[in-house]
């Protein structure tokens, strides 16, 4: 009798054992799950998944890879999408733990999506959207979540702006929802600021004339947003805000940032806006934060560094009190004069480099040269040359750069993908950081303005895949094209491993600036009313 119980004991144990083994396996998986909670997939803007072992250049080739689901959602999307994994979903018919990509689109409406089957878990309307503001044609006929938002994963929170149209008019206002159930965790605040003038008068936010464009960005334990303006309109009434909030609270911190401050220019004509074709305001690695701005008065005349800091990449300190540096383009009154925006591109922070010079940064305009900057010393302003490490045509830029470390020789690799291209630049630290051009693509079929986005996937540093989405080419072709190369291939020029039709953009007024996401296994493109999911296709039986 007592080897029988010790049997059935050891049996017990064993059993335990199992179990234990196969929890502790499922926790391994689930901590193995990336996340994507932030624009570019992380506050450098590196669009770089390095964790992505089921996607490989070889299976993104065969016909194993394709469509595994198509969501409706009810309007326009702009902002990225952001995924992460075993979510708690607590309210709604689908409860329980999932894995979960969030979309926000222009109708005001946050959605939380199984991100594997598609299904829709939950939704969250933040109010009524501002229909066509100002007439504006470069954006969607509705305006409602434009940026992208910003997760805390543990705090188990979304930040939301949305743009609304109230009884006393357009509002935005910054929302932290719960990630499981999508309700409020604090009272939503609405955004407001003011700043001086050069004249000492007081300039006061207006929603009216403010698009809240770029990614936000959480660091510092602060949420941060810039505002530009709609199509250049009202240009007397619009300038280029950078504005903060407590991320527990959402109480706004106590100084912003307004890049025009003069009181009175030749033209009426301010702006110095913040909009980067939707990108990430970036954070380096002491929170401050980074950005380019655009045009301003057409005259050419009203740049000083100081109370107009147009055509600039600029660096802001964490409380929001101080502009520490800037680089201006040496032909910013061109550029002015054109409405030649260095600031249609997004700004990159590159990882920590070996060298001489660590903290490096690269951002690209209209004009079509990206700068490759000392992220300590921007450059400042010279009339008669760029005090920049270095200076690359790429093509007239709405964009914005990526990165990744290649496996072959482990240096860094900066993606460029203005005009019609992607670029691979690899980036040699000694004696002084200087980019060369290692390989390109072949032309891709874009249209719109100049440029697209781009994405890279590898695991650790193998089986890099670099991935694009390109932009329609005609309202009658409003196909979206979604593109993967295999920067490995030898040769300079890099064949396609894919090309397949990814959603539809018939506003072709307004440029496709979405963001290709991948994560554990999967590929979403967010475009007009749909998210589609890409993956493996599960083997025939």
């Amino acid at each position: 009798m007592l080897t029988l119980l010790r049997s059935a004991r050891g049996r017990r144990l064993a059993r335990f054992a199992r179990l234990q083994v196969l929890a502790l396996a499922a926790l391994s998986t689930a901590s193995a799950q990336v996340a994507v909670t932030t624009y570019h997939n992380d506050n450098n803007r590196t669009g770089w998944n390095s964790a992505e072992t089921v996607l490989t250049p070889t299976n993104v080739a065969s016909a194993s890879f394709g469509l595994l689901a198509k969501v409706f959602v009810d309007d326009q999307v702009d902002a990225q999408p952001l995924v992460v994994p075993g979510v708690n979903i607590t309210a709604g018919n689908h409860q329980g733990i999932h894995d979960v990509v969030y979309v926000g689109t222009g109708n005001n409406t946050v959605y939380a999506i199984d991100a594997d089957t598609g299904t829709t878990l939950l939704t969250k309307n933040l109010g009524k959207p501002v229909s066509s503001p100002l007439g504006c044609n470069n954006n969607g006929p509705n305006v409602g979540i434009d940026a992208t938002p910003v997760i805390d994963a543990g705090g188990n929170t979304i930040y939301v702006i949305a743009y609304t149209s109230d009884s006393s008019g357009p509002a935005y206002r910054i929302h932290a929802l719960d990630l499981g159930n999508l309700t409020e965790k604090v009272s939503p605040t609405v955004v407001s600021g003011s700043h001086t003038l050069t004249d000492g008068s007081t300039f006061t936010f207006n929603a009216t004339y403010q698009r809240q464009r770029p990614g936000l960005l959480l660091v510092n334990g602060n949420i941060y947003a810039g505002f530009g303006s709609f199509c250049d309109l009202s240009a007397n009434l619009s300038r280029g805000w950078l504005l903060g909030w407590n991320a527990a609270t959402l109480a706004p911190l106590s100084a912003n940032q307004v890049f025009d401050v003069l009181a009175t220019s030749p033209d009426n004509f301010f702006l110095s806006s913040i909009w980067m074709s939707g990108y990430g305001l970036t954070a380096d690695d002491s929170g401050n934060i980074l950005f380019v701005t655009g045009n301003s008065d057409y005259s050419g005349t009203t740049y000083d560094g100081v109370s107009n800091i147009q055509e600039s990449a600029v660096k802001v300190s964490p409380d929001l009190t101080t502009v520490l540096d800037l680089f201006t383009p040496s032909n910013q009154a061109s550029l002015d004069q054109s409405d030649g925006d260095f600031g249609s591109g997004g700004l990159l922070v590159l990882p920590d480099q070996p060298g001489a010079v660590p903290h490096i940064a690269v951002a690209a305009g209209k004009d079509g040269f990206m700068y490759l900057m000392n992220e300590d010393h921007l450059g400042g302003y010279s009339t008669t040359k760029n005090n920049v490490l270095g200076t690359y045509p790429v093509g007239a830029c709405w964009c914005g750069q990526s990165y990744f470390v290649d496996p072959r020789d482990g240096a860094a690799r900066v993606v460029s993908s203005g005009g019609q291209r992607v670029i691979v630049w690899k980036l040699e630290t000694s004696p002084q950081p200087k980019l060369t051009p290692v390989s390109r693509s072949p032309v891709l079929r874009s249209g719109q303005f100049p440029g697209f986005f781009t994405s890279i996937s590898s695991n650790g540093e193998t089986n890099p895949i670099i991935w694009a989405l390109a932009r329609p080419l005609s309202q009658s072709t409003n196909a979206v094209g979604l593109y993967a190369f295999n920067p490995e291939v030898p040769g300079q020029t890099m064949t396609p491993l894919l090309h397949v039709m990814a959603g539809a953009w018939p506003n072709v007024g307004g440029d496709l600036n979405q963001v290709p996401v991948i994560a554990n296994g999967r590929v979403y493109v967010a475009t007009n009313k749909q998210l589609q999911i890409f993956g493996l296709k599960a083997p025939k039986k």
